[in-house]
């Protein structure tokens, strides 16, 4: 069974699947995401804000150009 790096702090990825056995996942996600937006769309929106607002504003130079 092998795997590959991850996302710092989470586990290893598998690269032992078939394309199919990935596809499988794939659509399992997919399908659980489509359900957790109808469920709670507005509410992980709002979460979403409250995260933004909370995080630290970035620093502003009004002299550098874009």
């Amino acid at each position: 069974m092998s795997t590959a790096p991850g996302p710092p702090g989470l586990p290893p990825w598998p690269t032992h699947w078939s394309p199919e056995q990935a596809l499988a996942v794939f659509e399992c996600l997919q399908v659980m995401r489509e359900t957790l937006w109808q469920l709670y769309g507005p509410q992980v929106q709002q979460a979403w804000r409250d995260q933004l607002r909370a995080g630290p504003m970035p620093d502003f130079d009004p002299d550098e150009p874009f």
